[in-house]
């Protein structure tokens, strides 16, 4: 079997003929796959939903209870057949339940990577490297300039900049499903146990979080109550990037603009957004874990999907490894 037989894209998204799924459509589809719960992958009004228990979960927190006609769980590990496929689910490290997806029939077997990571991240599972003739990767920070630096070492600029402005907030700009939950997460671990305030848009899927057994310590809302703005000196806010572009980022003392995302490592990027303190954090994978994952898989050909392909297509050429873009559109980096 020639691996377009199996899976192709088309302007839905990638499909698979044989068994007449679709993986992370872009447009409502009779059946979707889901890789995980991020608006550019999972949207709404598919007839039927499979995915594992947490996307589902997250979509419904997102979109409301009715988000798809069927909805059906994929556990991490078990083989289901699909019309005379195989398909499995296996961890992508990107976000709470995010998975890869494992399709196989006769002698082929492709995987499609969805948005994953390589570092440890104690809100979800770690990536797990599946074996495969095909690896479909993305390709977000798929350009030799990113290294991602040591996310102990941004969450300890944070923490030195607290202790140094302690008559100032700082307001992170995360965004509100996975780099969120990572960052109070890597706070914790950093050993910061204050109270960390949250905009109203992140309580739902925090207390998602928390009701997976993930610790987020004590999250208090970030609501400025009388003008009583002296209570967040010194103190953390973390709130979507969207809030800090209206009045509600005004309300705090003297506020520090961090924004926590891969893109930091571009100056140009923190000049736009106008970021005091950038954090490079980042639930994609850099160039290094990008070409390191294609090496594990041990794939005899690699699809490069939305994101900086030339880049990694030339780089699997130049190792002996066949590879194409995919040119596939619809998938934002709402992520990062």
């Amino acid at each position: 079997m020639e691996p377009e037989e199996l899976l192709r894209p088309t302007p839905k998204g990638l499909y698979c003929p044989p068994a007449g799924f679709y993986i992370d459509p872009v447009r409502p589809v009779d059946l979707a796959l889901v890789t995980h719960g991020h608006a550019d992958h999972a949207r709404s009004g598919n007839k039927k939903v499979i995915a594992t228990p947490e996307t589902l979960n997250i979509m419904a927190i997102r979109y409301g209870q009715d988000f798809a006609g069927q909805r059906s769980s994929a556990v991490f590990g078990e083989v289901m057949d699909i019309n005379g496929v195989k398909v499995s689910w296996h961890p992508a490290g990107h976000v709470l339940g995010s998975a890869q997806i494992s399709v196989e029939k006769d002698d082929m077997k492709i995987v499609a990577s969805g948005d994953y990571k390589r570092r440890q991240d104690p809100t979800c599972a770690p990536f797990e490297v599946v074996q495969c003739d095909v690896f479909i990767t993305e390709a977000t920070f798929g350009l030799p300039v990113f290294h991602h630096p040591d996310d102990r070492d941004e969450i300890a600029k944070l923490l030195k900049s607290l202790e140094q402005f302690p008559e100032r907030a700082h307001l992170v700009g995360a965004y509100a499903l996975g780099k969120a939950q990572r960052v109070i997460a890597l706070i914790r671990q950093a050993g910061y146990h204050e109270p960390i305030y949250i905009h109203g848009a992140m309580q739902q899927l925090c207390s998602y979080y928390e009701s997976q057994n993930i610790d987020l310590g004590r999250l208090e809302p970030a609501t400025v109550d009388g003008g009583d703005k002296a209570k967040f000196a010194g103190k953390i806010i973390i709130g979507p990037p969207s809030a800090f572009a209206d009045k509600w980022a005004r309300r705090f003392p003297d506020p520090v603009s961090c924004f926590a995302s891969g893109w930091m490592r571009v100056r140009a990027r923190t000049k736009q957004r106008g970021v005091e303190l950038p954090l490079i954090l980042s639930d994609h994978a850099d160039w290094d874990e990008l070409t390191q994952t294609i090496k594990d898989t041990n794939a005899k050909e690699v699809w490069v999907t939305h994101g900086r392909e030339e880049a990694l297509v030339r780089w699997c050429e130049l190792n002996q490894i066949k590879a194409k873009p995919l040119n596939m559109v619809g998938y934002e980096d709402e992520a990062e």
